[in-house]
């Protein structure tokens, strides 16, 4: 999309930035429909700044309502910006609604998802209703008085549930996200002594165990390579396709690549698949088996 646009530099200058898009003419139903036809059907970049330019103002507007989650404003509308652009990318002007009316929708996503992004240093919204939570709780909690800090109240966690068509975990959780973020170096207790990571237990896997798996994998990776020797070429190419591609080919379209009926392609992707089993079995038979083998690599297998 051509041409610059105004830049909100930093908070300071959002006066500055609204008298300059304030700059911008607002566009009557009939000049805004023949840009997007320009901008869909030829790719006029002229046409969709000046949708762009046209509709920054509502991008502010919308943006100013999340100043409450203490992210810088430049950012809020820098994103906002974004979505916009992503809307007019997708409006489809033959459908007979406004462009304000569907970009609000994308304007409203990209700063959410931004605000999402940058709040917390834990995701703080993975489904719909956790997102639902993160943008209303404040205001649920407002109207039934529940200011107070901590843990909610059951009747006011059943509330808020019911307002939001949430259930109640999702609102209690929610809540205790929204205390923000805690340092694991703060102390336990206002004396002092110890800290928060002294409590924590790495859950992880020993370097012995991590070790030991990913030479079983590798060993596995090598069996199955070389299994795929005992196949014929037909045998190989439609067992590749069925069973080890991200994007399995259809037994249809295997059909006619062979020339053969798709039971038929069927039948020989399950005879390839038990060959290929019972090679894979007597390959890492062998490799367990070869001198040289580490002793707590198999102990760690049998464990």
């Amino acid at each position: 999309m051509a041409g610059a646009l105004p830049v909100l530099a930093n908070e300071g200058g959002l006066s500055r930035y609204l008298d300059e898009i304030r700059k911008f003419p607002m566009l009557d139903p009939a000049e805004e429909f023949m840009l997007a036809k320009r901008w869909r059907e030829h790719g006029d970049s002229e046409a969709a700044h000046k949708l762009v330019t046209s509709h920054l103002r509502l991008v502010a507007k919308i943006a100013m309502g999340y100043r409450g989650y203490g992210l810088p404003i430049s950012e809020v509308v820098s994103e906002g910006n974004v979505g916009l652009m992503q809307a007019i990318k997708r409006f489809e002007p033959d459908k007979g609604f406004r462009l304000a009316t569907y970009a609000m929708w994308w304007i409203k996503a990209a700063i959410q998802e931004y605000i999402l992004r940058s709040w917390s240093l834990v995701k703080m919204g993975t489904t719909a209703n956790q997102k639902k939570l993160f943008f209303n709780l404040r205001k649920a909690k407002s109207r039934i008085s529940a200011l107070d800090e901590g843990d909610l109240r059951p009747d006011q966690v059943k509330e808020i549930a019911t307002r939001l068509g949430v259930t109640e975990q999702d609102v209690v959780d929610m809540n205790r996200r929204l205390g923000g973020d805690a340092s694991l170096n703060a102390p336990l207790r206002e004396e002092g002594e110890g800290e928060w990571q002294d409590w924590l237990v790495d859950g992880s896997a020993s370097q012995e165990t991590i070790l030991a798996a990913e030479e079983e994998g590798q060993n596995r990776l090598a069996a199955l390579r070389e299994a795929l020797g005992v196949l014929n070429e037909r045998e190989r190419r439609i067992f590749e396709a069925r069973r080890l591609s991200d994007d399995p080919i259809t037994l249809e379209d295997l059909s006619t690549e062979f020339g053969v009926s798709r039971e038929r392609v069927r039948q020989i992707e399950v005879r390839a698949f038990e060959k290929v089993q019972d090679a894979v079995k007597k390959n890492i038979a062998v490799i367990e088996a070869a001198p040289g083998r580490p002793r707590e690599l198999t102990d760690a297998r049998a464990g």
